[in-house]
């Protein structure tokens, strides 16, 4: 069956510190859906963590999570972003981007220390945060004549569409948003409406 849902967390969770031989570790968790976002949260971190010694991170986009990337910011290889990453796959989460910051404290933790706390801040982060689960969304675009007007309404009521933009002229215009796991079942009936047209942007 094909998946229109994925889980992921509500808001973001910031500054959950865990400390290890003198270390800190803090944790943050932003819901990101692009790039663009993804690298805004990152930026606004290493901003206000600017004496961290290191800036560690993983991140899964895509509702498969078929986008992702685990970084150990100069930590050994695999000791830091493959722990946090491994948190993310744990719970089942997308769409997010999960932060942990370290000061050093000047004992060294060793590689599988290192994991154990990366791994442990990764978690107790996630544990603060409220999950939710969150339909795929299409965006719709449907042209009419103004008479139709109400028949597209009542459509789109049914499927719970969200109309973003609707132009009122003699040719109508909406934008709407709807669950993409209802895309075949309205087009289905659009099709078999006269003088409209309909395309998903």
């Amino acid at each position: 069956m094909e998946n229109f849902s994925f889980k992921t967390i509500k808001k973001p969770i910031e500054n959950i510190l865990l400390k290890e031989k003198g270390s800190k570790f803090i944790g943050f968790a932003f819901p990101v859906n692009s790039e663009a976002e993804l690298k805004a949260s990152l930026e606004k971190i290493r901003s206000e963590h600017p004496k961290a010694t290191h800036h560690c991170y993983a991140f899964r986009l895509g509702l498969e999570g078929e986008n992702y990337r685990a970084n150990d910011d100069g930590e050994p290889n695999g000791s830091a972003g493959l722990p946090i990453y491994n948190q993310l796959l744990a719970n089942e989460l997308t769409n997010i981007l999960l932060i942990v910051v370290r000061y050093y404290g000047g004992t060294k933790l060793g590689v599988s220390g290192l994991v154990k706390a990366y791994k442990e801040c990764a978690k107790i982060t996630l544990e603060e945060g409220e999950i939710m689960t969150k339909d795929l969304e299409s965006e719709l675009e449907i042209a009419f004549n103004f008479d139709k007007q109400n028949q597209i309404f009542t459509l789109l009521n049914k499927f719970q569409g969200k109309i973003l933009d609707f132009l009122s002229e003699e040719q109508c215009k909406i934008v709407a948003k709807i669950n993409t796991s209802q895309k075949e079942n309205i087009s289905e009936q659009l099709s078999e409406m006269q003088n409209i047209t309909f395309k998903f942007l």
